[in-house]
């Protein structure tokens, strides 16, 4: 029996790929601990997750990731070494990530697609509703983000969703794409879904992002679907087969999305982080300044009286 009614209370991290395009950076690095400023893009995800009520993060690596692990763990020699320094603040961000969350790892022995990275995380997730996250899909937006407003989304509908942006549609053959019908604005039942079609061929430029809630059942779904080309298993498969059989959403997200993926949306995304850490950095010097003036203006009409 499927729980779908249950909270999410699990997100899955697909984190074994091998992140050539960033080559030869990625050779001894995991792409997913590129740093975006200060904090690599796992650590953005994560923290994604927690926003949106999730506690539980379940990551699936492969050979040579081991910085993931490390990356969310204690690290005595290093707190032992900036203790009682003026560095030490640095690391209060990370230590809070670490305090709130559970981590559980698995390994994908094989690349077989993203649709056998999410059954090989099978045992670590249950049978229960899930969210997966693509940390190379880096996400910001302004009130709630993305998993937050799909979690909403999921507590109404109770069935699979998948985040999706309009593409321009040269670019479809980089996506998997989607046809629905919009049943609320910004919200797809889904009645079609391909694997990066040409433009000439793709049903629309509703482009699927690395945001995902699932429900259970789509293991069993996975475990029958055939490997499609270069021998992949592709979740577009077996989410189109789910919307088959019962209902999957597309849901048009709220806020701003860069492909870290790639060497272009890596530097849009970090102009764009440095840029609004800037911008916030000038907030609080604001704020600062404004209750500085305010106490200097009644220390002077106290002086005064």
């Amino acid at each position: 029996m499927n729980n779908t009614n249950n909270p999410i209370k699990k997100c899955l991290f697909p984190a074994a790929g091998y992140g050539t395009r960033f080559l030869p950076a990625t050779k001894a690095t995991p792409k997913e601990m590129l740093p975006v400023l200060t904090k690599p893009l796992i650590q953005y995800g994560v923290e994604e997750a927690l926003a949106a009520g999730i506690e539980n993060m379940s990551i699936v690596t492969g050979r040579g990731k081991r910085a993931i692990e490390d990356h969310f763990d204690i690290s005595y020699e290093l707190e032992h070494q900036i203790k009682g320094t003026s560095k030490e603040h640095y690391l209060t961000e990370i230590r809070s990530v670490i305090t709130k969350c559970t981590f559980s790892y698995t390994r994908q022995i094989e690349m077989k697609g993203l649709g056998h990275a999410i059954l090989c995380g099978e045992n670590l997730i249950g049978n229960q509703p899930f969210a997966v996250l693509l940390a190379d899909d880096l996400c910001d937006a302004p009130d709630k983000g993305v998993l937050s407003q799909m979690v909403e989304l999921y507590k109404k509908y109770n069935c699979s969703i998948v985040a999706i942006e309009e593409i321009p549609k040269e670019d479809t053959n980089k996506y998997g794409v989607i046809a629905g019908n919009e049943i609320e604005p910004g919200i797809f039942m889904v009645k079609d879904m391909v694997e990066k079609p040409e433009p000439e061929v793709a049903p629309s430029n509703l482009a699927i992002i690395g945001r995902y809630i699932l429900t259970p059942d789509i293991f069993d779904i996975i475990r029958e679907t055939k490997p499609g080309k270069g021998g992949e298993i592709q979740i577009t498969d077996a989410l189109l087969t789910q919307a088959k059989n019962g209902m999957v959403l597309a849901y048009k997200f709220k806020g701003e999305r860069f492909d870290c993926g790639s060497i272009d949306g890596f530097v849009k995304a970090t102009n764009y982080f440095y840029d609004k850490s800037i911008k916030n950095e000038k907030k609080e010097e604001k704020k600062i300044t404004g209750k500085n003036s305010e106490k200097q203006s009644i220390l002077s009409k106290s002086i005064s009286k």
